[in-house]
């Protein structure tokens, strides 16, 4: 016997944020994971324009994505991800990576855009600190043997 899937417990249960919007980008669907991610309440996001979580200066890049996606319903990130730049509620920076699944009407025209979210703001983190590394090591490397 297989128990039905309860699709609100699951949403709430998965540690990655799940936000979906509808065609002109209002909030519709915000659970538990992007209230931690991006310290917004359901319904403080609910409705609201995904600008919210995006830094201004990538809002036009942003808009025109979002906007073509909805028009020919063809993405590339269903299965690469996007890594982007975001904010939190209070402000501060967040680096986040997610997919998105297009969400399709009655008529097969696109209505909904589907986003995972993970943060990785820690990762990049480490990352930029490792490159930042390599590079005066490198330095000293490039030093050391133009002294010899």
């Amino acid at each position: 016997m297989t128990a039905a899937l309860d699709l609100a417990q699951l949403l709430d249960a998965v540690g990655d944020a799940i936000v979906v919007c509808d065609a002109a980008g209002a909030i519709t669907l915000w659970n538990r994971a992007a209230e931690r991610m991006f310290g917004f309440s359901p319904d403080e996001a609910l409705g609201q324009s995904l600008d919210i979580i995006i830094p201004e200066r990538q809002r036009q890049r942003h808009w025109d994505g979002y906007h073509e996606t909805m028009r020919t319903g063809i993405t590339r990130y269903g299965t690469s991800l996007l890594r982007v730049p975001a904010l939190h509620k209070d402000g501060h920076a967040l680096s986040i990576a997610f997919t998105v699944a297009i969400v399709s009407s009655g008529e097969g025209r696109p209505s909904q855009i589907a986003a995972v979210i993970r943060d990785e703001t820690a990762r990049w983190k480490e990352e930029r600190d490792l490159r930042k590394r390599l590079a005066e090591l490198e330095a000293k490397l490039k030093e050391l043997s133009q002294a010899t």
